[in-house]
């Protein structure tokens, strides 16, 4: 049965939420399912489901940090790395996970550190039913400094997390290069206070 539009009703059926960590993809997404009235799917749960129902032999990038403890000692070029494997590997996946929302017809957000915008820009073009069906926004933050600050924030106990924080400026620039390959938006999360606003101007209806 198709659904009953009214302001609220989004012009999407799948919305990609992507960025850095410490970006505020999960900060930004949660108001905008409740805003919407959809659900969220977290990338890092699908991690969790196939780290379960997988083996390193099957899926080694996935399961790298568990086999490779070492890795946590590489620079943050070769984290990135890691994490641009794992990006890879999870792609069938959230392909899945897009393509059984297309095809019910379910609105949802999908948000997490990895999807790219090359998935978002495949997916959008996947096949003609899809097209306009799919919405995608990264999240940039090109002050280093300030994801010290955020990751601090977010986790006090932590301390300063400066090489995590490394890793996210490094995985921030490469995304927003793909962003600007594929064509799709990445918009600077700063002010905070607007970027609903300015989100929902690029890839859904207005508040």
């Amino acid at each position: 049965m198709a659904r009953v539009a009214d302001n609220r009703d989004p012009a999407w059926t799948v919305l990609l939420i992507g960025g850095a960590s410490g970006t505020g993809k999960t900060r930004l997404s949660y108001p905008l399912a409740r805003h919407f009235g959809v659900p969220i799917v977290e990338v890092d749960d699908i991690v969790e489901v196939l780290l379960v129902m997988t083996t390193p032999d099957q899926q080694p990038a996935l399961h790298h940090w568990a086999t490779h403890p070492e890795a946590a000692r590489l620079p943050p070029e070769g984290i990135l790395q890691l994490h641009l494997a794992v990006t890879d590997a999870l792609g069938p996946a959230l392909a899945a996970v897009v393509a059984n929302h297309l095809e019910t017809d379910t609105p949802v957000i999908v948000e997490g550190d990895y999807l790219t915008p090359a998935f978002a820009a495949r997916e959008r073009f996947l096949e003609a039913p899809a097209e306009g069906r799919i919405a995608a926004v990264f999240l940039h933050e090109p002050d280093e400094g300030q994801l010290v600050a955020n990751f601090s924030g977010r986790e006090p106990d932590g301390g300063e997390q400066r090489a995590r924080a490394r890793v996210s400026f490094l995985y921030d620039e490469w995304l927003s290069a793909e962003a600007a390959r594929c064509r799709v938006p990445m918009i600077e999360t700063r002010p905070w206070s607007s970027l609903r606003r300015r989100v929902l101007a690029v890839v859904g209806r207005s508040v």
